[in-house]
């Protein structure tokens, strides 16, 4: 069974759902467990070169955010409180985060090292990167912080950490995973860290192991059916869609336009996408070869007029708005 893992590396109660899921495979006697980590940012917005975290402290915008977090406790109150928690966990009596650091760069060696190495080596470079930013109050957006980190993976020359830039390369080994993978988190739902998923479960928080426990066991109870790793991906472009991130599922599209440009379902979610982030000129090509392949998709055709609508090319948009209708009722509204 996959145990995924969706967690900042900035994120203390991470840190402790680490520990508290150890607990619980310790005394876990069903199917092999693989653990994997997977990326969520908690704060997106963190800058390219870190804060001392004292110092963001007292910004008052960052201290009302940080109150909604943990209602009734000040930033301060609740930092010690999480602290205390992380103690009795045995993660070190002097625990605590010293900056505000972006995580995107720590995020992309976590998944090299699996690319690479599988979970052990994952796990041995997340402890590294938990323990940097919360033991060692390290700043973990500092390459030579991850370059060391890297070293002693042997994951330093993959991470690309030891040559010169290729400025023929447009990122880095790795970047363009980590960017999937928050967008696919995104699609799945995930919206806190960590939230453990299992089969087609998903635990929020660093739960306790007996909870956790409770948790796996359930989840070994279900089988899920495993889909085409195809139509997951379709699946997900369009639960971006759906949530207004049109430029995240053609991120996610892209693979599957170049190995299957000629299936008809990705053509059309990709027109859609298209026509929602704007790129109208596509949407229309899009569209155009749709309608010529089946003039009776009347999805297909409404779609088409309301780009060309949009374009301002409103005689051509007409006749296809008026098929449309004629085909759908509903769409005589739209």
């Amino acid at each position: 069974m996959r145990i995924e893992i969706w967690a900042d590396v900035v994120c203390g109660w991470a840190h402790i759902g680490k520990r508290r899921l150890e607990k619980a495979l310790a005394s876990w006697e069903g199917e092999p467990v693989e653990v994997v980590w997977r990326p969520y940012q908690i704060d997106p917005s963190a800058p390219a070169r870190a804060v001392p975290m004292e110092r963001m402290l007292r910004d008052p915008m960052v201290d009302e955010a940080l109150r909604t977090c943990s209602p009734g406790l000040s930033p301060t109150e609740n930092r010690a409180r999480v602290a205390e928690i992380a103690a009795a966990e045995g993660l070190g009596p002097q625990w605590g985060s010293g900056w505000r650091a972006g995580t995107l760069e720590a995020h992309r060696l976590i998944a090299l090292a699996y690319e690479k190495g599988g979970a052990e080596l994952q796990d041995q470079v997340v402890d590294r990167v938990l323990r940097a930013h919360f033991v060692d109050f390290l700043d973990i957006s500092d390459l030579g912080v991850l370059t060391d980190i890297a070293t002693d993976a042997g994951l330093a020359e993959e991470a690309g950490y030891t040559t010169a830039p290729d400025p023929a390369r447009q990122t880095l080994p790795g970047a363009d995973l980590v960017r999937e993978l928050l967008l696919t988190g995104k699609a799945k739902g995930v919206r806190t860290s960590p939230t453990i998923v299992a089969g087609n479960l998903a635990l929020e928080g660093a739960q306790s192991p007996e909870t956790i426990r409770e948790f796996l066991e359930d989840a070994s109870r279900r089988t899920p059916r495993r889909l085409p790793a195809e139509v997951t991906r379709l699946r997900h472009a369009e639960s971006l869609l759906d949530l207004r991130d049109p430029l995240g599922a053609l991120t996610l599209l892209r693979p599957l336009l170049q190995e299957h440009g000629d299936d008809r379902g990705v053509r059309l979610l990709a027109a859609r996408a298209y026509f929602a982030s704007a790129q109208l000129n596509r949407a229309r090509t899009a569209l155009e070869s749709l309608v010529t392949e089946v003039p009776d998709d009347s999805y297909a055709r409404h779609l088409l007029g309301r780009t060309l609508r949009r374009q301002g090319r409103h005689e051509e948009a007409a006749s296809h708005l008026t098929l449309a209708a004629a085909m759908t009722p509903d769409y005589a509204t739209g």
